[in-house]
């Protein structure tokens, strides 16, 4: 896990080496999970965690147990109180709008306070299935069907520090798996992840049952998406460059397009990858495909 995500920070830019991180922090097992392999990988850590008050004790008891686990870690906490309910009101937002607004101009404020590098939120590759999915429903062109970028502006501001997603390199069953059987670390559940009445629960309950393979192909897709969206608007980006590669292999039935792209990156010549009815050899920086 810890491999993972520091590869997938270094692919993506995410973070310089030792940075000052503000990570953010609810109690679940996602958050949980980034903060040790972002502490645990060098990083300045400091935690940020929002009490919404709308789950009564269950937001104290929360509260509570990511004040325990940021001494244990040894790294600084910052906890932000709200009255949700209140600004909704007075905002005319849904709850859930309403906590978002709230949560991320604080993070903003605070990381900007602290002289953090970047904001790390714990989303994963489930969650970017949940969005994909989510915006397919609603309609949605290359953006919404891009879903979360790993790295991004603020997504309420549209300011910065940017927003970083470390943990879309893994799924959320393998974050468990992380933390209960390897690194032998609690958390606490959000009983409300449970109602299914609301639309991403239901969309989270549907994908529960689809593989592992699946959840990855759609997180594929989105990266894709993003590829061309970057192409569409004129930006060299590594998520372009993923998606002219793909297209240049799409006839081949490409599988290892990342690997092929990563061994280009690093100027490999000689390796060799075999697809479907093809060979693809990298050349430097650059690469051949060899017809079977």
């Amino acid at each position: 896990m810890l491999r993972r995500v520091q590869e997938y920070i270094r692919r993506q830019g995410l973070l310089g080496q030792g940075a000052r991180v503000l990570v953010c922090v609810s109690g679940g097992a996602d958050s949980v999970a980034l903060l040790d392999v972002l502490h645990r990988g060098g990083y300045d850590c400091i935690v940020a965690h929002c009490n919404f008050h709308l789950r009564g004790e269950e937001s104290n008891r929360d509260e509570q147990f990511v004040r325990e686990l940021a001494e244990r870690t040894e790294v600084r906490l910052l906890v932000q109180e709200f009255d949700t309910e209140r600004y909704a009101a007075d905002k005319h937002l849904s709850i859930e709008m309403a906590a978002r607004e709230l949560r991320y101009r604080w993070f903003e404020q605070v990381a900007r306070q602290e002289g953090c590098e970047a904001i790390a939120v714990a989303h994963h590759q489930n969650d970017q299935a949940e969005t994909v999915v989510m915006n397919l429903l609603r309609g949605a062109g290359l953006r919404g069907l891009g879903g979360m970028r790993p790295k991004s502006v603020n997504p309420v501001t549209g300011g910065e520090p940017m927003v970083i997603r470390p943990l879309l390199c893994t799924t959320h069953e393998y974050i468990q798996h992380y933390l209960r059987d390897i690194r032998h670390i609690g958390w606490v559940e959000d009983s409300t992840n449970s109602d299914t009445t609301i639309r991403r629960n239901g969309i989270r309950a549907w994908l529960s049952e689809r593989s592992k393979g699946e959840i990855e192909n759609i997180c594929a897709t989105a990266a894709y998406m993003q590829g061309y969206a970057d192409e569409q608007d004129g930006l060299q980006t590594r998520a372009r460059e993923l998606v002219e590669l793909y297209e240049q292999l799409k006839d081949y039935q490409p599988k290892d397009v990342e690997a092929i792209y990563e061994a280009m990156q690093r100027g490999e010549s000689g390796k060799q990858f075999t697809l479907n009815g093809a060979t693809v050899v990298i050349k430097k920086h650059t690469c051949s495909i060899l017809e079977s």
